[in-house]
């Protein structure tokens, strides 16, 4: 029982630090803490206010890749996150949930994984399990629960294909970052 509090005790003070964390006003400062708390993530990325980060140690962030705010990255069974990644406003990314079949609303969940190139827009929602493919576009709004080919344009709820993307993605989303929002 003490141990357990314990536990919940510890977890609580991370979340309050995260949070703290995630109103710092560099980005630089956000990935410097994250990489104090075990997270890999490359110093040319773009963490903008008010993100929420879910056991921080688990994550791994790409070169240039930018997550917009209020972002939800929970990594408590794993998340990637690849290079040229653009997580728009609001989105979530879910690596564990509730089942809704078992008496006790036991947790299940696998990791996430985010490719190079992919475009998450505002307001997604990616669930437990899933691969977002190279290239791949999740529309604005899209609830993704199953795996998303490269190059393919989703959306929808449950997300679908809706389109095809250009292969030929070369830009480097680092040089947008703006350094103090």
């Amino acid at each position: 029982m003490i141990k357990n509090s314990v536990a919940k005790f510890k977890g609580s003070c991370l979340f309050m630090v995260c949070g703290v964390i995630s109103w710092l006003p560099f980005h630089t400062l956000r990935i410097f803490l994250l990489r104090a708390l075990k997270a890999k993530i490359s110093w040319r990325v773009g963490i903008y206010r008010g993100f929420e980060v879910r056991s921080p140690w688990k994550l791994k962030v790409g070169r240039g890749t930018i997550i917009g705010h209020n972002a939800l990255l929970d990594a408590r069974m794993g998340l990637i996150i690849g290079n040229n990644v653009n997580i728009s406003n609001e989105v979530m990314i879910w690596t564990l949930h509730h089942d809704y079949n078992s008496s006790t609303f036991a947790q299940a969940g696998q990791a996430v994984v985010i490719e190079d190139y992919a475009w998450l827009c505002s307001r997604s929602v990616i669930l437990p399990g899933v691969t977002i493919g190279k290239g791949a576009v999740v529309a604005a709004g899209a609830v993704v629960t199953k795996n998303v080919l490269p190059y393919t344009v989703v959306g929808g709820v449950p997300a679908k294909q809706i389109a095809i993307r250009n292969r030929d993605l070369t830009y480097d989303l680092s040089d947008a970052v703006l350094p103090i929002i």
